[in-house]
């Protein structure tokens, strides 16, 4: 684990500095990633794949469980840094590739079970999750450090400011809950936010019977405009009718339906097509 003396040096010593367009914070303080790491609850036998792993402090918290751990990097400057703070470990095995573009298959294999365990930068956090929960089904769970406002929208609960598309995507695939809270005071550089952690664990099949495209292009149609009533908002794809055969009163706004009220409406949908 490194501290902030440590991260200065070691950036010093590789000619880099904190790179925004990578939304790069380097966790500095050893009992922040140690937390992490329990709260990620993995030892020995479990593979944990992290996202950004950046000057590798949560890499070893994450190795010192004991767990194997797959380390990816994009920043071509941080990753010959990051194997040499990996290569006395065993158990850590660094990839340079972008998590955004990767093809996790040949990263993570076919089998479930992987952990995901990350901090991740406020521009891809969102889109990231999602695309793992839609289309990486070998990753069973996820604790990822993310900003706060992230963190709330993915855990949110219907009826609040926070809940929308992102947050009915996750409930279709998984439950979310916060875990914690991490202060700025931890980070090089410091960010102007308050991160949470978010545990996001893959639920044994989705928590609707529809298909994913069906329920999530009425779901991103109604949020688009999620201040007007759903007769409003659906006006061009759901006609009164299938309000009624769902069960859902049309004056009723986006964020007052919970996943499965949302299912129910996607399957009245798929029926009158």
């Amino acid at each position: 684990m490194h501290n902030r003396a440590a991260i200065g040096e070691l950036l010093a010593r590789g000619g880099l500095s904190p790179r925004r367009d990578l939304g790069q914070n380097f966790v500095a303080d050893a009992n922040t990633v140690r937390r992490i790491a329990r709260l990620a609850d993995v030892g020995p036998g479990d593979r944990v794949v992290e996202v950004g792993a950046g000057l590798g402090s949560l890499t070893l918290a994450l190795a010192e469980t004991g767990a194997t751990v797959l380390a990816v990097e994009v920043d071509r400057g941080v990753v010959p840094l990051l194997r040499e703070i990996a290569e006395p470990y065993p158990n850590i095995t660094v990839v340079e590739a972008d998590a955004m573009a990767a093809d996790w298959s040949a990263l993570l294999g076919h089998e479930p079970g992987w952990v995901l365990v990350a901090n991740l930068p406020y521009n891809v956090a969102t889109p990231l999750i999602c695309d793992l929960l839609d289309g990486v089904p070998q990753i069973d769970r996820m604790l990822v450090m993310v900003q706060r406002e992230a963190a709330e929208r993915f855990c949110a609960a219907p009826r609040t400011p926070q809940y929308g598309a992102v947050t009915v995507k996750i409930s279709y695939w998984a439950t979310a809950r916060i875990a914690g809270f991490v202060p700025a005071s931890v980070f090089v550089p410091r960010p102007n936010v308050e991160s949470a952690l978010a545990d996001i664990r893959r639920l044994p099949q989705p928590a609707v019977d529809v298909p994913a495209a069906d329920l999530f292009h009425l779901v991103r149609t109604g949020f688009g405009q999620r201040r007007k009533m759903l007769r409003r908002s659906l006006a061009d794809v759901v006609s009164p009718e299938v309000f009624e055969a769902a069960g859902i009163d049309s004056q009723r706004r986006p964020e007052e339906l919970d996943v499965h009220e949302w299912g129910r409406l996607a399957l009245a949908w798929r029926a009158a097509q």
